[in-house]
């Protein structure tokens, strides 16, 4: 077998198989997209060998560590990947290039397998997100869809996509509706490098000759931070406002957030993050209506005492562009009003006449 140098992250597309040689908790952490995880240890034998390096010394480590690696890459070789062909060519990497990437490739070579390893492992593939955003955030002709709280900017994105314009859905990336109600019940925020690992997926494979439509967001999403070169190129973006009446968009808040009455503590609890904005008596009487699930009550206060008293504020604070803004029209946020909003967001880049859905 002939020695070959490792490849770099740029060139890992020309591979049939990305093969992440981490433990599953690294994996979960973040990954490369694509990437399956065949951990050469797994996060329990990964804990073992470092205390044994520790404690006893590198060579101890590593005869332990040998035997966990031996074991698992059969197994791996009995397992997932028992059906791989003989011209099937994959890339290994581990943390930074090293001795569970190299041990896996050496075993893969030995089966027959074009295997070999990424340069760097999943640090220089970091390295390589934080650059591409940097790079090419600057270059983005982005299209900022703002709106009033329940205008429906989520769905008129996908609606967008459908349609085969080019999105950034940065709430779908943080699972997370932005606002203080937005947490997905029973779903948690990924890390803050797997959320921007998603954004430099996308910003590495659009056009950047045509438009990309992202939803106004503040800098935050629930726990997560918006890269600060998106922030600045949103805030100097130009603005399309989806604009409905309270009454369609309550309507369409009460459809999109009826879960929120399944578990009434714990929407409670969070208005209970509003006392000092809103004061004690009327998080009160919101709470009271958490308790109770009236939705309708609840989200039309919330609306009117919170949201929109804050929204114009806000969007000029936040979009220099904002006094220029075009404005779309939402008759309805039906699934067929949303559809008529995405039609005529894309009329406004075409340079067709209607603004209203």
């Amino acid at each position: 077998m002939s020695h070959r140098q490792p490849v770099r992250v740029a060139d890992r597309h020309a591979f049939d198989t990305l093969i992440d040689a981490r433990s599953p908790a690294e994996f979960a952490l973040d990954h490369i997209p694509g990437a399956i995880n065949c951990p050469v240890l797994n996060d329990e034998e990964r804990h073992i060998v470092g205390t044994v390096y520790v404690q006893t010394g590198a060579f101890e480590a590593r005869r332990i560590g040998g035997a966990m690696v031996a074991a698992n890459i059969a197994r791996h070789l009995r397992e997932t990947l028992a059906d791989r062909p003989e011209n099937w060519k994959p890339l290994v990497y581990c943390w930074r290039g090293g001795m569970r990437s190299g041990s896996m490739v050496t075993w893969l070579r030995l089966v027959g397998w074009d295997a070999q390893q990424l340069a760097g492992g999943y640090k220089s593939f970091r390295r390589h997100v934080i650059s591409q955003i940097d790079t090419l955030t600057p270059k983005l002709d982005l299209r900022v869809i703002c709106g009033a709280t329940g205008s429906a900017k989520t769905r008129v994105l996908h609606a967008l996509a459908a349609r085969g314009a080019q999105v950034l859905d940065l709430e779908d990336f943080a699972r997370h509706k932005g606002s203080l109600l937005g947490s997905l019940p029973g779903v948690a925020q990924p890390s803050q490098k797997h959320f921007e690992t998603r954004i430099g997926a996308v910003l590495e494979s659009i056009d950047l000759s045509r438009p990309l439509y992202v939803e106004g967001e503040s800098i935050r999403i629930g726990r997560l931070s918006l890269p600060l070169p998106l922030v600045a190129r949103m805030r100097a973006a130009p603005c399309i406002e989806v604009s409905a009446t309270p009454e369609t968009r309550l309507a369409y808040l009460l459809r999109d957030y009826a879960y929120l009455g399944d578990d009434r503590d714990a929407l409670a609890d969070k208005l209970g993050a509003l006392k000092e904005l809103q004061g004690k008596e009327t998080v009160s009487r919101w709470q009271q209506w958490a308790h109770e699930a009236d939705l309708p009550h609840l989200f039309a206060e919330l609306m009117s005492l919170h949201y929109d008293p804050h929204y114009q504020k806000s969007q000029e604070l936040h979009f220099r562009s904002w006094a220029k803004r075009q404005r779309v029209v939402a008759g309805d946020l039906s699934d067929q009003g949303i559809d008529a909003v995405a039609d005529a967001v894309l009329a406004l880049d075409s340079g067709a006449a209607s603004p209203s859905a």
